[in-house]
């Protein structure tokens, strides 16, 4: 198993049993119980997870979001895929607000040869454009949130009210028919918003299993978006409904 999968498979463990001893994460991974001590000190480093002796317990509650520097390693290679399948459905000379987040972070990346003008809504995304030769870049105002580095406040929404894009790229916590598109995060939920009124196309991008996940902070509802892309691995009947409601699905 991977390095990057194994820990958040204990991530994911922890969380759900609230805590559990070295050896328990060594039978559920099949590593050796030295390779799960390591993972659990680099995981309290990023503070996911409390160390104790001879185990590990979450700090994480089940609406909270995982860290940036573990969901920025986790599933890179589908997030890319992802971010190519969102690129081809941009053309040049476009316009288009990039939503903050790891997915929305290898979009930017995928984006950056390209004759575009851009606006990021993250840190890390204004970094990896920064440089691009044909693309025109903008930055908006805002608080960047730490680590995040996602521009929230007034600001934020105000440098979107007084653009006008072709597309808009979101990403998200939470996608789903029943509860919409979710973050967990108002502030940002705000500037996603904000993102949405600004823009005649809105393009969501979402690993599959975020059609699983609700998050504190409704967006809008899944009917509003005119595209998605995902997973093949995706619900079925979460692909269906979207389908039915004229919403665009491209799968990776």
């Amino acid at each position: 198993m991977a390095s990057t999968d194994r820990l958040g498979q204990i991530t994911d463990a922890v969380r759900e049993a609230g805590q559990l001893s070295v050896a328990e994460l060594a039978g559920l991974t099949g590593a050796s119980e030295m390779t799960i001590r390591r993972d659990l000190e680099l995981l309290s480093g990023q503070g996911v997870l409390e160390r104790y002796r001879g185990g590990a317990r979450s700090l994480l509650l089940r609406g909270e979001e995982p860290p940036f520097t573990l969901r920025a390693q986790e599933g890179l290679e589908a997030k890319r895929r992802l971010a190519a399948e969102v690129a081809e459905l941009i053309a040049d000379g476009e316009s288009v607000v990039i939503d903050s987040g790891t997915t929305c972070l290898e979009v930017a990346r995928a984006l950056a040869h390209r004759r575009l003008t851009v606006m990021p809504l993250s840190l890390h995304a204004a970094n990896a454009l920064t440089g691009a030769p044909q693309l025109q870049l903008l930055l908006p105002g805002g608080a960047p949130r730490p680590v995040e580095l996602a521009l929230t406040g007034p600001l934020a929404e105000a440098s979107l009210g007084a653009l006008r894009f072709d597309t808009a790229v979101l990403g998200c916590c939470g996608l789903n028919t029943a509860n919409g598109l979710t973050a967990y995060d108002l502030a940002d939920a705000a500037v996603k918003r904000a993102a949405i009124a600004s823009a005649r196309r809105v393009i969501a991008v979402a690993e599959a299993a975020k059609f699983t996940r609700t998050a504190l902070a409704h967006v809008m509802e899944v009917s509003a978006l005119d595209a998605v892309v995902t997973e093949g691995s995706a619900p079925a009947e979460e692909l269906e409904a979207l389908a039915a409601a004229q919403v665009t699905v491209r799968q990776v």
